[in-house]
């Protein structure tokens, strides 16, 4: 069984462009894999924790040493990295904010980068054979000839970060000039319709 992890983080709902994107790769991916499962960790359904000095004692502490408020500290991250181990094609859909990632996707890149589970102790990435897709909206344009290219600090992070856990095979579907849906320039269903060849393409 293929199984498909997808990660949500926009507040919108059905108003969000990268969620409507979502649902578009979910509907390719599931016609393309009839037995496959998908699981969706919604982050903004999630108590997602920023780090702090506690969770980072018990990161540093051997597991065998670990203090029921320790696991207790870690069992959120525990639960993320599992599901991305047990994932065989991730999918990030996310806005950009401010050219980054916003900050609870921040938080869950934070709680599923750790070593000895995702990233071993020689710097290498345990999270191998693996794919990965991006859905990204953005009132920007940053796609190749933008002449704001060198702003895409948030395509650059997430492959960067994703390469570092063992991630290589990512694809990024770039929904540039999302706000022209909030604009009234053009409707939800006409912008993901422009983008509908390449989350096909993603999904297959």
């Amino acid at each position: 069984m293929t199984r498909l992890l997808v990660v949500e983080t926009s507040p919108r709902g059905n108003y969000s462009i990268s969620r409507n994107m979502t649902r578009g790769f979910v509907a390719e991916w599931q016609a393309a894999h009839s037995d496959g499962e998908v699981t969706t960790r919604d982050l903004m359904e999630t108590d997602l924790q920023f780090i702090g000095a506690p969770w980072l004692q018990a990161y540093f502490t051997p597991s065998e040493q670990h203090s029921p408020e320790m696991k207790a500290e870690l069992a959120l991250s525990d639960e993320l990295v599992g599901e991305l181990l047990a994932c065989d094609h991730l999918v990030v859909a996310t806005p950009v904010y401010n050219y980054n990632v916003p900050a609870a996707l921040k938080a869950w890149i934070d709680s599923i980068v750790r070593k000895g589970m995702t990233l071993g102790f020689d710097g290498k990435g345990l999270v191998t054979g693996k794919k990965a897709t991006v859905l990204m909206a953005s009132g920007g344009v940053y796609t190749e000839g933008s002449p704001i290219r060198d702003r895409d600090i948030a395509t650059q992070y997430l492959r960067l970060v994703l390469g570092v856990i063992g991630i290589a095979d990512v694809t990024v579907v770039a929904g540039g000039g999302a706000k022209a849906v909030d604009m009234r320039e053009t409707t939800m269903e006409d912008f993901i319709e422009t983008l509908q060849p390449a989350i096909e393409a993603a999904a297959a």
